[in-house]
């Protein structure tokens, strides 16, 4: 299973707007929506600073490299980071990182929940090693960090 579905693959070697998105995942997680346009504009033009429409897409989507540290910085401070996660490659902060856990177990949970209604049928020796499959799977990606 590849880890880069979900974000979480080498941290090291994100990028700028891969960083974004794991922020604006992270924001939808813990508020049920993704943040509006006009969330973050309010909370940069407070702190100074401007962002357009245009700029951010082309930020969220990688189509233009932003260097703008004082941008980058005011932008970690919304989605409540330390700026080196945006500035610098920072570590992934602690909770960016647990978000990706549980995403990463509910994932493998609902594979599971489907393959028990899908394979209903097939023999219970079969369906244990579907589960020791994944559960193998799922300790080798934690332990790749």
């Amino acid at each position: 299973m590849d880890n880069r579905d979900d974000g979480a693959g080498d941290q090291d070697a994100l990028d700028t707007p891969q960083r974004l998105r794991l922020l604006v995942d992270l924001y939808a997680v813990e508020h049920g929506a993704e943040p509006t346009f006009s969330e973050i504009s309010a909370h940069l033009e407070a702190r100074g600073t401007s962002l357009s429409r245009s700029r951010w897409s082309y930020m969220l989507n990688g189509h233009r490299e932003v260097t703008d540290r004082h941008l980058l910085a005011s932008l970690a401070g919304f989605f409540g980071v330390q700026p080196e996660f945006l500035l610098s490659d920072g570590p992934l902060p602690e909770r960016v990182q647990s978000q990706l856990e549980l995403i990463r177990a509910m994932r493998i949970s609902r594979v599971r929940s489907f393959a028990a209604r899908t394979l209903g049928d097939v023999s219970p020796r079969t369906l244990d090693a579907i589960t020791r499959f994944l559960d193998e799977e799922a300790a080798g990606q934690s332990e790749e960090r």
